[in-house]
């Protein structure tokens, strides 16, 4: 799944360790789901759409998973 996290993160200016204490996971997990390697949990992308203050829809794009 294609997002935009490490766009928001480097726009705020944090770490991906900062991202990752923020999410209470590991630094590896940020990487993972920066790549595109790891789809969040529901749980997950909700403490991510809190951190960035924006709705899951603008964070994650699903249009590959859908077509």
């Amino acid at each position: 799944m294609k997002n935009r996290l490490e766009e928001l993160r480097k726009a705020r200016d944090m770490r991906q360790e900062d991202l990752a204490q923020a999410l209470g996971v590991s630094r590896q997990t940020v990487i993972s789901l920066e790549k595109g390697k790891y789809n969040p949990s529901l749980s997950l992308a909700f403490k991510l759409s809190r951190v960035f203050a924006l709705p899951i829809e603008e964070i994650f794009d699903d249009s590959d998973e859908c077509a």
